[in-house]
């Protein structure tokens, strides 16, 4: 009888080593993103309306005079609201209010705060959100990716010298933490009615993170 075959070998579970690969990159903003709104008041709502068109058209005039692509520039919203008071407890109606709303793109990122400034100048009378943006993001994500892969392997081969391994692990699961994702906006609440509107761009953050286990 060959009791060899009766052996039964255990099975040895490979060892890991787990670690977190992170990366953050600075970048600068290829262009912003703005709205510009024109707000008018009045009892009549043709006045109203009137009025609005005529201050948003001289606003977007005043823009293509400073050579922004017509392209650049969409219309956000258009809203009109009755306005109402509460007088002894009953609803009393005051006026309406009438908003208009534009979407612009500004290539040259340096000029922002002119064109805020020359919108309000022509009758806008309300900045209500500023972004600064990439227009190639996935290209710079890609890059804060290899860079937390690239931090992944010096942990992992860190680890493995203090270990004394004689050999470098095996990457053999990578997974990418889309919670912490690319944070390609930096948003600045705008609320300027002065001229000279100072702007700072700063820089957009991209940031990456991976789990990588290595084998060893």
């Amino acid at each position: 009888m060959d009791y060899q075959n009766l052996i039964q070998h255990p099975s040895h579970k490979p060892r890991i080593i787990s670690v977190v690969g992170n990366s953050k990159i600075e970048v600068k903003p290829d262009y912003a993103e703005l709205q510009i709104e024109v707000v008018t008041q009045s009892s009549d709502l043709s006045t109203a309306q009137r009025e609005n068109a005529q201050r948003m058209n001289q606003v977007i005039q005043a823009l293509l005079a400073l050579n922004i692509n017509r392209n650049d520039i969409q219309t956000a919203f258009f809203n009109v609201f009755p306005r109402y008071d509460f007088v002894e407890g009953k609803q009393v109606f005051r006026e309406y209010e009438v908003s208009n709303g534009l979407t612009v793109n500004v290539h040259d990122v340096n000029s922002v705060g002119i064109v805020i400034d020359t919108a309000i100048k022509n009758g806008a009378n309300r900045i209500s959100q500023l972004e600064f943006k990439l227009a190639n993001d996935s290209l710079h994500y890609q890059k804060a990716l290899q860079l937390a892969l690239q931090n992944a392997h010096e942990k992992a081969d860190a680890i493995a010298s203090s270990l004394r391994l004689t050999y470098k692990p095996l990457p053999v699961e990578i997974i990418e933490e889309t919670s912490g994702g690319p944070i390609l906006l930096r948003t600045v609440a705008v609320t300027q009615s002065s001229f000279e509107t100072p702007i700072e761009q700063g820089m957009i953050t991209v940031e990456a993170t991976l789990n990588v286990k290595y084998q060893f």
